[in-house]
């Protein structure tokens, strides 16, 4: 695999949005800063610009381990995996990081990103390091009925973390995988 490059945050959006979408996309965060990181799947989430700033828009539940390890830091990554990594994605879906060393599990590693630190993960496509500026939770009452009833029947409401842009990179020979 070729070293990642710069890339602007509005570089490849419909084939990440494609990938979030029908694949997932792993949100990642240390769970041991520099040390051991941990990695949730996440089909939901937005970016765009909000306050002249890039911005990802995460959704995580405060039932989720990576909901406490994101409530006691500030940094995050956002990682598009080749569509070969269905395993990986799955797991990291549906086990818990308090439980088991996710991504030591799916045989992915991880290095400091170089701009804000924040865990990289080695084998993806292309990546985007964020720092978060603003948290808020769901407003249930003003949400429509069939979203709160489809989405959230147990009343488990995310909290929504924004996360300015600091550095997105791309591998260039991995990214005919996005298609």
């Amino acid at each position: 695999m070729s070293l990642k490059q710069p890339m602007k945050y509005t570089d490849y959006f419909p084939q990440v949005m494609e990938m979030m979408s029908t694949h997932g996309i792993l949100l990642a965060v240390w769970s041991q800063p520099g040390k051991l990181a941990n990695a949730m799947t996440i089909g939901w989430g937005l970016i765009g610009s909000v306050w002249s700033r890039p911005c990802w828009q995460v959704m995580v539940r405060p039932s989720r381990y990576t909901f406490e390890l994101l409530q006691s830091q500030s940094i995050f990554t956002v990682n598009v995996l080749p569509k070969s990594h269905t395993h990986a994605l799955a797991v990291c879906g549906s086990k818990s990081g308090r439980d088991l060393d996710k991504l030591a599990e799916c045989g992915l590693t991880v290095t400091p990103g170089e701009v804000s630190g924040a865990p990289v993960i080695d084998q993806s496509i292309l990546h985007y390091e964020c720092h978060i500026v603003h948290s808020n939770d769901f407003v249930p009452e003003a949400m429509i009925p069939d979203i709160r009833k489809g989405a959230y029947p147990s009343g488990d409401y995310h909290r929504v973390f924004w996360g300015e842009i600091l550095d997105c990179r791309v591998d260039p020979d991995a990214i005919s995988q996005l298609s």
